[in-house]
C-alpha cells in the first residue's frame, strides 16, 4: 500500500511538472526571433546612427577614433555658398515637381474613375518609371534631351525627370483615396443642381484634401532624395544629392557627415508631415463612412 502511495506521488509530480515545461514551447523560436530582429534594426538604423555621431566628431577625417564633440562641420556646411545653393536647388525643384506631380496624378485618378479603352494600358504607362531601373531611366532622358535639344538645366531637364520619377508614386497614393468615394454625396449634389466644378471644389476636394496633402510631401521627399537621374541630366546646375556625391569623388571632406545628417532630418520631417496628413485622411475617410452608412 505504501509503495502505490509513493508510486503515485511520482507520477502526480512527473504530471506537475509538465505543464511548466509546455508553458514556453516556443522559446528557442523566440529567441532566435529576437536575434533577427537586433540583427535586422541594427545593420537598418546602426550607419545612420553612426553618421550623426561622426557629424559631431572633432576630426579632419571622416571615421573614428572620436577625437571630440564640436558642431564646427553644421557651421562649415551653412557657411559655404555652393552647398547652400545646392540645398536651394533641391527644395525648389522638389516643391514645383510635387505640385506638378500631384496634380497630374490628382487628374489621372479623377480619370480612372470611369471606363475608357485602353485604360489598363495608360496604367502601364504611369507604372513604367517605377520599372525601369534609376540608370536606364537616368540615359534614355539624356538620349531623349539630347535628340529634343533640350539643354540640361535645373528647371527643364531636371524637373521634368523628377516629375517622371514622382508621378507614379503619387498616382498609387491618391488613387485609393478616390477609387473608394461615396460616389452617393457627388450624386446628391448633382441632384441639386451642382456643376462638376462645383461638386469637385466643395465637396470631392476638401474630403481628399490630407491626403493630396499628404501625396505631395511624399512626392517632396522623392524628389529632394532624387540622385540617379538627376546626375544624367543636371548639367551645370547641382542638388544636394549630387553635390554631395562630388565632394566624396574629390575628397571625403569632413563636414560630409553634417551634410548627411542635414538631408536626413529634412526628409525624415517631410515624411512625417505626410504620414501625419494620410492618417488624417483615413480618419475623414472613415467619418464621412460612418456618417453616410
Amino acid at each position: 500500500m505504501v509503495s502505490i502511495t509513493a508510486g503515485q506521488e511520482n507520477i502526480a509530480k512527473r504530471s506537475a511538472r509538465k505543464p511548466a515545461r509546455s508553458h514556453r514551447p516556443y522559446s528557442g523560436y523566440r529567441t532566435a526571433l529576437w536575434i533577427y530582429a537586433g540583427a535586422f534594426y541594427t545593420f537598418l538604423y546602426g550607419p545612420l546612427l553612426m553618421i550623426v555621431l561622426l557629424s559631431f566628431n572633432n576630426s579632419e577625417i571622416v571615421g573614428f577614433p572620436f577625437q571630440g564633440f564640436t558642431t564646427r562641420w553644421y557651421d562649415v556646411v551653412f557657411a559655404s555658398p555652393a552647398l547652400l545653393k545646392a540645398l536651394g536647388n533641391s527644395v525648389g525643384v522638389g516643391i514645383l515637381a510635387a505640385a506638378i506631380a500631384t496634380t497630374l496624378a490628382l487628374s489621372l485618378a479623377m480619370g480612372f474613375r470611369h471606363q475608357f479603352r485602353g485604360k489598363s494600358i495608360v496604367l502601364y504607362l504611369i507604372l513604367v518609371p517605377i520599372i525601369i531601373p534609376g540608370i536606364i531611366g537616368g540615359i534614355v532622358l539624356l538620349i531623349f534631351f539630347g535628340f529634343s535639344g533640350v539643354r540640361s538645366s535645373l528647371w527643364t531637364t531636371v524637373l521634368v525627370a523628377h516629375v517622371n520619377w514622382v508621378l507614379p508614386f503619387a498616382f498609387l497614393t491618391l488613387f485609393p483615396r478616390l477609387h473608394g468615394f461615396d460616389r452617393a454625396l457627388e450624386e446628391a449634389a448633382m441632384d441639386l443642381g451642382a456643376r462638376p466644378w462645383e461638386i469637385f471644389t466643395r465637396i470631392v476636394f476638401p474630403i481628399i484634401r490630407p491626403g493630396v496633402i499628404a501625396t505631395a510631401l511624399f512626392s517632396f521627399s522623392l524628389s529632394f532624395d532624387e540622385f540617379i537621374r538627376t546626375i544624367f541630366v543636371s548639367g551645370f546646375d547641382r542638388t544636394i544629392p549630387v553635390q554631395f556625391w562630388g565632394l566624396i569623388v574629390d575628397e571625403l571632406a569632413p563636414e560630409l557627415p553634417a551634410m548627411a545628417v542635414l538631408i536626413i532630418v529634412i526628409s525624415i520631417f517631410s515624411s512625417l508631415v505626410g504620414f501625419y496628413f494620410m492618417w488624417r485622411a483615413s480618419r475623414s475617410a472613415a467619418t464621412y463612412a460612418r456618417k453616410a452608412s
